[in-house]
């Protein structure tokens, strides 16, 4: 059984393995261990503390093998970007060039540097090992941080947003940031994408071009991947495109890979998620749920079969499955039904 829980300090080796195995463009892990270990201090902070509106606290989770003890991925959940540093994104939008007296009409699409998710909530840190993309844990990765935002909804932003890994090939080399790179900065991709991981993001803001920039200008290669998503990355867009979210023509400033956003109300997992009390018994029942706790800096969450009776409000679940999530007779969970 695959279980999600606040990520401790002994976790540090199965994170560092995490961020080796999720490759180039994986900004949120990056492979410098004072960053790790400062993000899982901050996330240990971020669980204790108590809040009543979004801040800078920063949660990240390990997905655990109940049977052996292997941590098997990462997923995470920033609260509010942009407040302790700038959080920078590029906007598609048109302009259009017109003349009456020549019968000249124009439409261009052109890239505007900012600062637009600041304040908003960003799901993030999402990474599950290759052995264990199978079954339902791939979804409860992903869906257990709305479990979290439907039970603690005051710890979140109206808005959630998650950056989608964009294209680069097998070198980690992306053909956005390569015409950029030769008009703006003199380093690679890679660097910039770990310079940028471990909270070196002044050089953006310095280099970066202030005005618009028309894409036509770019190059073809560049152009094309404008909005695209890495292949490795194609289910995780298609499971928030499930969720409700949308690209609104924000891209990421180095890939140009799409950000995709939500209202939090709106989240499907969120709008049908429900509670019942627990009841610890054997069952029969084979309805798949995914399930969390209703604490938070003890959160757990699982998937699994459960018995849930509608007249009672109540829920059946195995002795195995309450030691997961870390309940008794008469606590409260969440469910999702599968």
């Amino acid at each position: 059984m695959l279980v999600i829980r606040p990520i401790t300090q002994e976790d540090y080796p199965a994170l560092h393995q995490c961020a080796v195995e999720s490759g180039h463009g994986f900004t949120s892990l990056p492979v410098n261990e004072e960053q790790l270990r400062n993000r899982i201090d901050h996330s240990i902070d971020s669980f204790q503390k108590d809040v009543t509106e979004p801040g800078v606290e920063g949660y990240l989770m390990v997905g655990q093998d109940s049977v052996t003890g292997e941590v098997t991925g990462t997923t995470g959940i920033e609260a509010a970007v942009g407040l302790d540093s700038p959080f920078y994104n590029y906007h598609i939008s048109k302009v259009v060039h017109f003349s009456r007296k020549l019968d000249v009409h124009n439409v261009v699409k052109v890239l505007t540097f900012g600062s637009n998710y600041t304040g908003s909530t960003e799901i993030c840190t999402l990474f599950l090992r290759p052995e264990y993309r199978e079954g339902l844990n791939g979804r409860l990765m992903s869906k257990a941080r709305f479990l979290m935002m439907a039970e603690h909804p005051h710890r979140f932003s109206d808005t959630i947003f998650a950056e989608m890994r964009g294209v680069s090939d097998k070198e980690g080399e992306s053909p956005f940031w390569k015409w950029l790179q030769k008009h703006f900065f003199s380093i690679d991709f890679t660097e910039a994408d770990y310079l940028t991981g471990i909270g070196y993001k002044g050089f953006i803001a310095d280099l970066m071009p202030k005005l618009p920039i028309y894409v036509s200008l770019l190059s073809k290669e560049a152009q094309a991947v404008i909005g695209k998503v890495h292949d490795n990355t194609k289910p995780a867009l298609k499971l928030l495109e499930n969720e409700g979210f949308r690209c609104r023509g924000y891209v990421d400033i180095f890939d140009a890979g799409p950000t995709v956003e939500c209202d939090l109300r709106s989240i499907e997992s969120v709008r049908n998620s429900f509670k019942a009390k627990v009841i610890i018994t054997e069952h029969s029942s084979s309805q798949q749920y995914l399930i969390a706790n209703t604490s938070f800096e003890n959160f757990r969450a699982t998937a699994t079969t459960a018995a849930y009776d509608k007249a009672t409000d109540t829920v059946h679940l195995t002795p195995d499955a309450a030691e997961a999530l870390q309940v008794d007779v008469d606590d409260y969970v969440r469910l999702l039904a599968q």
